[in-house]
């Protein structure tokens, strides 16, 4: 599939109607997990874009583009306002938080297995482990305030409840997560796409977090939501540092175009809803409207083909969504002793004591026993004799079997 090639009407043929704009929420109690997730991920793309359009909008000096910024940002707009609303009203803070992170590790376990980008896939390998342990923390959190509550069911039993890396040990100098940022001109399509998505989709996380925090019914999670949204900071940082700042802002708006495109067309292509998948379908053609927008401007103003940011256009391989249990595994069994050092990952038992790494885990963490990810799992082992999980077998890492005490020290001293 050619986007480029793709038939659509005038720009301003795009306008959603009032009337049309709020949708048929899903049933949450029905619905497949990875239509929950794709519901999530095109939210969060629809975000960034919006965001993106804002700051070009406000670096640039030219009339015709700021005014087809605003007509594509505000068609962006409409497009994020009735996907948001596809959540029904009845799912609770916590259950679209699970589906979150589900789609945190299976979008990640995914890209990961289809990018070439050693860099990227590194990336990619270091927050999966992290995004996993946040998904075991939630659900001891949902076990805990919601009675009755079972979070493998909200996955679908397609992804493991059990723990990563310890959230405690997420928490790293700000300068360790920055990576460096390959060279647009250099890198696959693939390559490209992947850190356009994931950024789109770990920023969605990070901002969810940061907002419904101060929504929570209680104080440890209220607590637990600002401290993985901290994390999800980091992971934005990450990810965000993967991407070549020095494309122009032209250049960077027609790969924000063909990503979106790229994925409505993925979601549609495996969409199991039909009133969903119907909405994913013209969302496509919009974006494809969008993406030729921007490629003649790119043109006009910069002389530049768009054939040096997306190649011909052709699809690379669609994305798609699905259980990626054995992976993960065996990414958690390799890589749980990661952390960061500036621009690469060490394992930390290799870490000097003097390393920022361990002043900042001191500065920040002074009683490990209060931290609100350790706090929780301390709490659901006194309530319920041990913690919650959902493993198809024991977890890969011994140090990480025993349920019915919290690990604390893994990943994150060096003795």
């Amino acid at each position: 599939m050619n986007p480029l090639e793709y038939k659509t009407k005038d720009i301003d043929d795009y306008f959603i109607s009032l009337n049309n704009l709020y949708p048929k929420p899903y049933k949450k109690d029905t619905i497949s997990p990875y239509t929950k997730t794709r519901v999530i991920l095109m939210n969060g793309t629809e975000y960034e874009s919006v965001w993106f359009l804002h700051q070009f909008a406000r670096h640039c000096d030219n009339e015709e583009i700021k005014n087809m910024l605003a007509v594509v940002r505000q068609q962006e707009q409409q497009q994020q306002k009735q996907i948001a609303c596809l959540k029904p009203i009845n799912e609770s803070i916590l259950e679209t938080t699970i589906a979150y992170e589900q789609l945190a590790i299976d979008l990640t376990a995914t890209l990961a297995q289809n990018d070439k980008d050693k860099a990227n896939v590194e990336a990619l390998n270091f927050a999966l482990l992290e995004d996993f342990d946040h998904l075991y923390r939630f659900s001891n959190l949902m076990l805990l305030d919601v009675k009755g509550a079972d979070p493998k069911f909200l996955v679908g039993e397609f992804t493991e409840i059990t723990p990563g890396r310890p959230t405690i040990a997420h928490h790293r100098y700000p300068k360790d997560n920055v990576k460096i940022a390959m060279k647009a001109n250099k890198s696959d399509l693939y390559s490209k796409l992947v850190a356009n998505i994931i950024t789109a989709a770990e920023q969605q996380t990070m901002n969810y977090y940061m907002n419904i925090s101060q929504w929570y019914k209680n104080d440890l999670g209220r607590k637990l939501y600002a401290e993985i949204g901290l994390v999800e900071e980091e992971h934005v940082t990450q990810y965000e540092s993967l991407k070549d700042p020095t494309c122009s802002w032209l250049e960077m708006w027609v790969l924000h175009e063909y990503t979106e495109a790229y994925l409505y067309f993925s979601a549609y292509s495996e969409e199991t809803d039909d009133y969903i998948k119907n909405i994913w379908g013209q969302y496509f053609e919009m974006e494809c409207a969008h993406l030729k927008t921007a490629c003649e401007l790119l043109n006009k103003y910069e002389k530049k083909s768009y054939t040096g940011v997306i190649g011909n256009g052709e699809f690379p391989k669609l994305l798609t969504l699905g259980t990626n249990k054995k992976y993960v595994r065996e990414v958690l069994e390799r890589t749980v002793l990661l952390t960061g050092d500036r621009q690469k990952y060490i394992n930390v038992m290799e870490l000097k004591n003097n390393a920022d790494f361990f002043i900042y885990q001191n500065d920040i963490i002074t009683d490990e026993e209060t931290i609100p990810s350790h706090a929780v799992i301390t709490k659901a082992i006194d309530k319920f004799g041990q913690d919650y999980r959902f493993e198809d077998k024991p977890n890969p890492v011994k140090e990480l079997r025993n349920r019915k005490k919290d690990n604390c020290s893994l990943g994150r001293t060096n003795s």
